[in-house]
């Protein structure tokens, strides 16, 4: 007799759902009316039916059937078919499952089976054959992969060329966020997901609001919280009278009349003199500053800004200036080193050895350059806490290097930082009003030459950070995916914009070409990322929580610093092997300081919690577990690593080296 015994599973049918039938294969795509779920402000500008969705590479059984659409925001797949994969554990309220914003669209791929022709389609392009498919590589790594078998065809290719056009556009704002702030304005009743719009910032639904630091209340409010003495707010570049990369108000010493910055501020190259970030407890002193323009004045005016400095420091302490164009890679260099990084996730077959992928990674340099961050931050730490010495981040624009090396000092350092209203806070102070360029950094127009990571390196060294002391974050893993996940999405002013001062020009030429009234408002106000409620469900942002965290009570934490980023002397005598015996002119330069060839962070191992035994552990690795990233057969991950949050214990260990 035949068996009846059914076949044996295997490892893959563990991880998908039973196959299908073969009627249910080759039965015809449901006629069914499906209609998108459209934003205040978009619009469909194509769309093509009898669209299969490829789901697996290696076979076509879990296709999905459906809708294609584009819009002037996003393209997006409307299906009526079940989805055959795990649930996500968090939903966006404002993409759907299938939905792809057009920001974070990198490359159209259109290929015709029949004729074997392919051809990368840009904006304004012509197609010359009818696609039987569509491929878009996505700037999160994902690839999704469309077929038109059942389409029509002349439908299909005005889809393609609608995906490309608006895709790429050259002008900032033809970006979605510009219609949508614009039809808020003539419809003051428009909400998104139940929950009126605006500019506010609102921190995971608790009353904490997360300072945006375009008034001048807000700097005052971080002055008196760290006790900065000897600085005040100043509001010269009121209007951007001074500076159109830097915001209206920040904070200098106090000994610096508003007469001499407006002299000093000539001298330095975007005008972007220095300006205070953050106050130790001790009262050393974190600033930021361009490089002085006229190499013959450069001596003059360091001495002028240094002696400021050392005054407003309590005890007169001396002044360290790190030159990070000279001690950190380039912004061309980590984006050799992202680019070589997305093509070994992508392209590189699964069969591939761990060992072989290992040394691939490694050849990509983008761990060594997050390491890289991390040592030189540490090392800074140092100089702030330790040698309680004030430090003055040096480079060219004052806009790139120096934006992760602050934040991320700031985050070894203040506790308040490492909770999601103070790290938020601080993405605002040091990224938003500080002037990195985000549109330019993430590529948001058409092929911009500009775009580095640089966001991301400092997400992916502050994960390196979360993995090591975990009870030392208020957030989770999930938070900083969410977060890079957001700089994608062309909704909210927060990651749209070069400076404030380009949000405001901008925002007001669009409001006179659309007849918007503005008031006394100084621009238009856009959706703040701050406000979390507009993408996620309450229940949803509890993962954005870490259930590790135990706030200022953890032993790691103690006097606003990470215990274990307190050095002895013995652990620093390599590094400070070459430190000169007397300070000139009160300023120690890079080439008067002896690194270390070994990075400070393989120095930093946590200490171990005072109550660990294995159940503990258990415990611990349940957590991680939770809140680690679901499997999304649709294609990668949707960041990068934290680009490296995917690898082995081998790959981690590799940064500390």
């Amino acid at each position: 007799m035949f068996s009846l015994k059914p076949p044996r599973p295997t490892f893959r049918s563990y991880l998908l759902p039973p196959p299908q039938t073969d009627d249910k294969i080759n039965s015809e795509p449901k006629i069914k009316k499906l209609e998108p779920v459209l934003l205040p402000g978009e619009i469909v500008v194509n769309e093509v039916n009898f669209v299969r969705k490829c789901i697996a590479s290696d076979t076509s059984q879990y296709d999905l059937w459906g809708k294609l659409i584009c819009s002037n925001f996003k393209i997006s797949f409307i299906t009526d078919d079940p989805m055959p994969l795990q649930k996500f554990h968090y939903r966006n309220l404002l993409l759907g499952e299938h939905d792809v914003p057009l920001t974070c669209i990198e490359q159209i791929v259109t290929v015709n089976d029949h004729k074997r022709k392919q051809k990368v389609l840009g904006p304004n392009q012509k197609l010359k054959f009818n696609p039987t498919e569509l491929i878009i590589y996505c700037k999160d790594f994902r690839i999704v992969r469309f077929r038109f078998d059942e389409s029509g065809p002349e439908s299909a290719k005005k889809v393609c060329l609608a995906i490309a056009h608006y895709s790429q556009p050259t002008d900032l704002q033809l970006l979605f966020a510009f219609e949508y702030v614009g039809k808020k304005y003539h419809n003051s009743a428009s909400s998104i997901n139940g929950v009126p719009s605006g500019g506010g910032g609102g921190s995971l639904g608790s009353n904490q609001r997360t300072p945006l630091f375009e008034t001048y209340s807000d700097w005052d409010r971080e002055v008196k919280r760290t006790g900065a003495s000897g600085w005040r707010v100043c509001s010269i570049n009121e209007g951007y009278m001074i500076s159109t990369c830097l915001p209206e108000y920040f904070v200098v010493p106090s000994s610096l009349a508003d007469q001499d910055l407006k002299i000093f501020s000539h001298s330095f190259i975007g005008r972007r003199m220095p300006f205070w970030c953050w106050s130790h407890s001790n009262g050393s002193a974190l600033v930021r500053m361009a490089l002085v323009k006229d190499v013959l004045q450069q001596r003059r005016v360091d001495q002028r800004i240094c002696n400021a400095i050392t005054k407003s420091h309590p005890q007169r302490s001396d002044v360290y200036k790190s030159d990070l164009d000279k001690t950190l890679p380039n912004i061309q260099e980590i984006q050799a080193a992202f680019v070589k990084l997305k093509q070994l996730c992508v392209n590189e077959p699964f069969e591939e050895t761990e060992e072989k992928w290992l040394s691939s990674l490694e050849n990509t340099r983008w761990l060594e350059y997050v390491r890289a961050f991390l040592k030189h931050s540490a090392e800074l730490v140092y100089m702030l806490e330790s040698k309680r010495l004030s430090v003055v981040l040096q480079e060219e624009e004052g806009r790139d290097l120096s934006c992760v090396v602050a934040s991320l000092i700031q985050v070894m350092l203040d506790p308040y930082f490492r909770t999601i209203a103070g790290f938020q806070s601080l993405i605002q102070k040091e990224w938003v009003m500080a002037g990195y360029p985000f549109l330019d950094r993430c590529n948001h127009l058409k092929r911009s030459e500009k775009e580095a990571p640089l966001f991301l390196l400092f997400l992916d060294a502050v994960w390196q950070l979360l993995e090591q002391y975990p009870a030392a974050f208020e957030f989770s893993e999930t938070y900083l995916a969410v977060l890079h996940d957001s700089t994608r999405v062309p909704l909210f002013g927060t990651f749209l914009f070069n400076s404030p001062h380009q949000r405001v020009k901008q925002s007001t030429e669009f409001a006179i070409s659309k007849n918007i009234q503005l008031g006394d408002e100084k621009g238009l106000k856009f959706p703040s990322v701050w406000d979390w409620s507009l993408q996620f469900t309450a229940k949803d942002c509890t993962l954005f929580h870490n259930p590790l965290y135990i706030g200022k009570s953890t032993p790691c934490v103690q006097n606003g610093s990470v215990k274990s980023f307190k050095r002895t002397k013995k652990s620093y005598s390599s590094t400070l092997r070459g430190m000169p015996a007397s300070l000139k002119n009160g300023v120690i330069s890079d080439q008067e300081f002896l690194p270390r060839r070994n990075s400070l962070i393989l120095k930093m191992k946590p200490e171990p919690p005072q109550h660990s035994d294995s159940q503990d552990r258990g415990m611990e690795q349940f957590f991680r577990e939770w809140f680690s990233s679901p499997v999304d057969l649709h294609g990668p991950p949707p960041t990068g690593s934290l680009i490296i949050s995917g690898l082995s214990n081998a790959e981690k260990q590799a940064v500390g080296k």
